[in-house]
């Protein structure tokens, strides 16, 4: 009896090293899975999205990639068509209200705007979140000038971009060219107004209409 009473507890110890095993592998997958979401909760940051990195990276006009072909309503609701900037540097920002890094590199964006203002260059957000009211209200709030498409109920914008912007990637900013290409592309918060000033200088001057 001592015997088999020996041999019943060695088992339900060997079951249960087994069961807590499995217990810490599938935690570990978890953290795996979700390692920069967790470090933002020990960071106590709360905000719920992968930023970028701040990577930056200039592609030549002889690497680019096919013309990207867009459509959208502007939160006026004025339609808009990759079409109406053909000859144009477009300067796409990516972007929702409740995201901090976006909040901090609006005043950039809106000085490198204005900077270039009426030198064939045009700014345009991709709200990837939220709705007219918000968006607007965000625009007055940070004096942002320059339009958003909103692009939280089909993400077309998102879709058109693929590959290129990251879905958790926010804010992710891109240069594109005169041909509708993208030209720079900027992973993360704008470091500063200087750098993204400078990719615009550099793709302005490209030979094009």
């Amino acid at each position: 009896m001592a015997n088999r009473n020996r041999r019943t507890t060695k088992l339900r110890t060997a079951l249960t090293s087994v069961a807590a095993a499995a217990v810490l592998v599938v935690t570990l997958a978890g953290c795996s899975n979700n390692e920069a979401l967790a470090q933002q909760y020990k960071d106590g940051s709360g905000k719920n999205y992968v930023a970028g990195d701040g990577t930056i990276t200039e592609i030549k006009p002889q690497n680019r990639a096919a013309p990207v072909a867009f459509a959208g309503t502007l939160e006026d609701g004025k339609p808009i068509t990759s079409a109406m900037y053909a000859g144009k540097v477009l300067v796409l920002n990516f972007w929702y209200a409740g995201c901090a890094p976006c909040r901090a590199e609006a005043p950039a964006l809106e000085r490198t705007y204005t900077k270039f203002a009426g030198h064939r260059v045009e700014f345009m957000g991709v709200n990837v979140r939220d709705q007219a009211d918000t968006a607007r209200a965000f625009a007055r709030t940070y004096k942002v000038t320059y339009p958003s498409v909103l692009d939280a109920s089909d993400g077309a914008m998102q879709l058109a971009f693929s590959g290129i912007v990251a879905p958790n990637a926010v804010p992710t900013t891109l240069v594109i060219d005169k041909d509708g290409r993208v030209a720079a592309r900027i992973l993360g918060q704008l470091p500063d107004a200087s750098v993204l000033s400078a990719l615009i200088s550099t793709v302005l001057t490209e030979q094009g209409p």
